[in-house]
C-alpha cells in the first residue's frame, strides 16, 4: 500500500489543529495504513512539537499501534490456559499452514496478519479465535477452514 505524503499531513493536521492528541493522530494513521510508517512518526513528532523518542515510545507502548505493516484481516489466537488445553495450539498450527505464516507475521498480500495473544478473557467459550473483531469460539482445525472461507466470502474472491 503506497503512503501518500499529503494525506498524511492532513491526518496530523485534522489532530494537531483541534483538540487531538499524538495517541489520536497515530491512531488515525494506523487505521489508515494497517501500521505506522517511519515517516508518519518523524512528522508527527515535528507537528506536535515532541521529541521523536517520545512519540516512538508512546508507539511502541500501546498494543494497538504496530510499527510493521499489518494484513486487511487479523488474526488473533488466544494461547491462554483454557483455551491451550482445549486445542488452540492446533488451531493456530491449522491456521499457519493454511495461511502459509507464521504467528507474528502478515501474509506477502497483505490480506492476513496473524497472531497470538495470552488470554482474551472469554474462557468459556475457549478455543477462540478473533477476526477483524469478531470472536469465533469453540474452534477446531476443521472450524479454521470455514472461518477463512468465510472472509473470502464476504471479500468477494
Amino acid at each position: 500500500m503506497q503512503m501518500d505524503v499529503q494525506e498524511l499531513y492532513t491526518l496530523i493536521d485534522q489532530e494537531a489543529d483541534g483538540q487531538g492528541s499524538l495517541i489520536a493522530a497515530l491512531a488515525a494513521i494506523q487505521e489508515r495504513w494497517r501500521y505506522l510508517p517511519p515517516e508518519a512518526l518523524v512528522l508527527a513528532s515535528a507537528r506536535f512539537g515532541v521529541p521523536l523518542s517520545q512519540t516512538y515510545s508512546v508507539a511502541t507502548f500501546y498494543n494497538a499501534f504496530s510499527l510493521k505493516p499489518k494484513g486487511k484481516h487479523c488474526l488473533n489466537v488466544c494461547m491462554g490456559t483454557a483455551c491451550h488445553v482445549r486445542g488452540s495450539p492446533r488451531v493456530l498450527e491449522r491456521l499457519e499452514t493454511k495461511l502459509g505464516i507464521q504467528a507474528g507475521e502478515t501474509s506477502r498480500d497483505r490480506q492476513f496478519t496473524l497472531e497470538t495473544v495470552n488470554c482474551l478473557g472469554a474462557c468459556a467459550l475457549g478455543p477462540i479465535v478473533v477476526s477483524d473483531d469478531e470472536y469465533s469460539g469453540q474452534m477446531t482445525p476443521q472450524k479454521v477452514d470455514v472461518l477463512l472461507k468465510r472472509i473470502q466470502r464476504e471479500e468477494g474472491r
